[in-house]
């Protein structure tokens, strides 16, 4: 029979294997959000997606991957990730979709995308799940 201590070990061991194997296994993620996790600089794609979700952004644009986003006010998010430019303005690169996320009208006052309060966090994690959309 195992004694306290002994089945403490035992549990212990069993959680550092499964934290061993989690990492092994990327935590769960595709390549490809693994990738989108690292440009955005700690954006979480199953996050972004939420908060997508969250913030309404399926009100106005079309959104491969998340409920209901099939509108088609704003433009197709489909290939974001291919594309030159966010909203047609900046160049395509994490920071500049993260600065657009947050605050579009900082970059172009002209936009209809409106300012929707998004935190920094979200705002990551909305560009990496946008940033798996190729």
């Amino acid at each position: 029979m195992f004694g306290g201590k002994q089945v403490l070990r035992l549990l212990a061991i069993c959680a550092a294997a499964l934290l061993f194997i989690c990492a092994a296994c990327g935590g769960g993620m595709s390549t490809a959000e693994q990738a989108a996790a690292e440009m955005t600089g700690g954006g979480n794609p199953a996050r972004g997606r939420a908060a997508i979700e969250r913030y309404g952004c399926g009100t106005c644009h079309t959104i491969p991957g998340v409920r209901g986003a099939d509108a088609l006010v704003g433009p197709p998010l489909t290939q974001v990730a291919s594309r030159s430019y966010v909203g047609g303005v900046l160049t395509n690169s994490p920071e500049n979709m993260i600065r657009w996320i947050r605050d579009p009208r900082a970059v172009d006052s002209l936009t209809a995308m409106p300012t929707l309060g998004v935190t920094d966090q979200d705002a990551r994690d909305i560009a990496s799940y946008l940033y798996t959309l190729k």
